[in-house]
């Protein structure tokens, strides 16, 4: 009886770090989903609260912004209404968490495509691309820190 509690004891020991990784993928694939409906409803700045709100997040795209307020101006410039936002859809996303040398998750890297149908100038276009983001763990949550669009 005494080895079968150690094995359970044991393997529920081995678990809780599979648990906590599968709860950050959950946490970051949300805050992703979060930015998805904020997107679609037209709403930039719940869209931003993935983002971290720091001077040395950046953005990577035709151009690199750095600073969460020149990232947000950014997308209120060229994304000024609802129309120009278009709907966003996320696919293909791949968490990969980043264990530090002491064991814990501080960061990680999601990939992905986007498509997004829009109506800019008047114009229905449609984008497509790629995305690789790093993320870090922060008190208020999984925060984007870099984001390299194409």
């Amino acid at each position: 009886m005494k080895l079968s509690r150690w094995v359970v004891l044991c393997s529920l020991i081995l678990a809780v770090p599979a648990m906590a990784a599968t709860d950050d993928a959950a946490a970051i694939r949300q805050v992703l989903a979060d930015q998805q409906a904020a997107w679609n409803r037209g709403d930039v700045e719940a869209f931003m609260q993935g983002y971290k709100d720091a001077p040395d997040t950046t953005f990577v795209g035709s151009t690199m912004r750095k600073g969460y307020q020149a990232i947000l101006a950014s997308y209120r410039k060229h994304y000024a209404n609802k129309a120009q936002m278009g709907r966003l859809t996320f696919s293909d996303v791949d968490v990969r968490l980043l264990p530090c040398a002491e064991g814990d998750v501080r960061h990680a890297v999601v990939t992905g495509r986007f498509h997004l149908d829009r109506r800019a100038h008047g114009e229905v276009a449609q984008d497509d691309g790629v995305y690789s983001l790093l993320w870090e763990k922060t008190a208020a949550g999984w925060k984007i820190i870099l984001d390299h669009s194409s």
